[in-house]
């Protein structure tokens, strides 16, 4: 007989994997912070903070944004690479993360826009500048789109420079306003990770436990989407030949229902004590990746989310840039918020408290508390709402 996790202890389990169930308080430890989500998304759009600043805050509020660059590009504790998207991890991952190189590398290498761009400018071109110059950010070079432009188009010099970071041949060494500069992978990534080498099935092997273990259950999709570093056959075939490694659980949905989920050996002990979250309430980022896998969010916690910032503004259900609210272990409604930086204000453009949920004047605190602390992030004085204070 499976071992079952009702719906409240998989929630519970899943935040506190996450982060989230101790008050974003304490000492700040931001590498180990990195380290227990495993990856944190990078993302160019500045809202109100990017993400990767505003998911680290949201594990603790000590965090500022200076911190990360001094991370990356000073104590090269941590290094950017793809996973489902462009990310950073820890620097200690590295060694297990040469298959995705030569993957992605292999795979952009073979694409047409990349032959393309050979035409105009070669990888070693590129190469003996940066060894010679030093890092270089896309701004160093002039190649020009020929041609029609088209959506996501890139200069030929940006097309070879991302097919030699993909394939580890170039790394990030910093960034400067978000602006990415290029090193020699040699001259960023330390030694003792650069030189350890580890067979695909070893990296397949890890990447496939570490993903489980922070995910604490897992369909084989969740387990293949959380790196997106590994095909799905190449996670069922691990899941065969690895049953050692994985129990089989019965999870309670939001709705009540039950699915069949993977886990850890040591599910049970995690569920004897488990840890409540705080009754905080907190913002969460579109990019979080407590909800990003929009699936297995809804499905744990009964809440339809999409982000909508490709969605032309007339066919949004809810706005350009709204962000979850999360109290406890249920999400509470939707805000859509906008720094205005120049102005020092946090702008309120909408809100949505979620079906059936009371928004008491204590909640209202909570909300507008979590505001100001944000605002305070990014050195935003005043909070102007100009919406009413519930839209429906």
């Amino acid at each position: 007989m499976r071992l079952r996790i009702n719906n409240r202890q998989a929630r519970h389990l899943w935040l506190n994997a996450q982060g989230l169930t101790k008050a974003p308080t304490g000492a700040l430890d931001l590498a180990r912070i990195i380290g227990d989500l495993g990856y944190v998304q990078l993302d160019t759009i500045q809202n109100v903070t990017r993400a990767h600043h505003h998911i680290l805050w949201s594990r603790n509020q000590n965090y500022r944004e200076p911190m990360f660059d001094q991370l990356l590009g000073d104590e090269r504790a941590i290094f950017e690479h793809f996973t489902h998207d462009a990310s950073v991890l820890p620097m200690a991952f590295y060694p297990m993360w040469q298959r995705q190189f030569r993957r992605l590398g292999e795979r952009v290498a073979r694409s047409a826009s990349h032959r393309k761009a050979l035409q105009t400018i070669d990888g070693a071109e590129i190469k003996a500048r940066i060894a010679a110059e030093g890092p270089l950010s896309t701004h160093a070079f002039e190649t020009k789109i020929t041609g029609r432009k088209q959506m996501w188009d890139r200069p030929p010099h940006k097309r070879i420079l991302d097919q030699l970071w993909y394939a580890g041949e170039l790394a990030t060494s910093h960034r400067e306003n978000f602006n990415k500069y290029y090193d020699l992978a040699e001259r960023v990534i330390p030694s003792v990770h650069r030189e350890v080498a580890h067979s695909d099935h070893a990296q397949m092997d890890w990447l496939c436990r570490e993903a489980l273990g922070r995910l604490i259950f897992a369909s084989l999709g969740e387990i293949q989407r959380f790196w997106g570093a590994m095909s799905a056959s190449e996670v069922k075939n691990w899941s065969q030949a690895n049953g050692q490694s994985w129990i089989s659980v019965e999870v309670q949905a939001a709705d009540g229902s039950w699915f069949t989920a993977i886990a850890p050996p040591d599910i049970e002990q995690r569920l004897v004590s488990p840890c409540a979250p705080t009754s905080r309430l907190r913002i969460i980022n579109p990019f979080d990746p407590l909800i990003r896998d929009r699936n297995r969010f809804a499905r744990l916690f009964g809440f339809d989310y999409r982000i909508e910032i490709f969605v032309p503004a007339a066919k949004r259900k809810w706005g350009y840039y709204v962000y979850p609210l999360l109290e406890g272990d249920r999400f509470v409604g939707r805000i859509e918020i906008k720094a205005d930086r120049s102005q020092r204000q946090m702008k309120v453009i909408n809100f949505w408290q979620e079906g059936k949920v009371n928004w008491t004047p204590k909640r209202w605190q909570k909300l507008d508390a979590e505001i100001e602390r944000l605002a305070r992030l990014i050195g935003v004085r005043d909070v102007v709402w100009s919406c009413p204070r519930a839209t429906g």
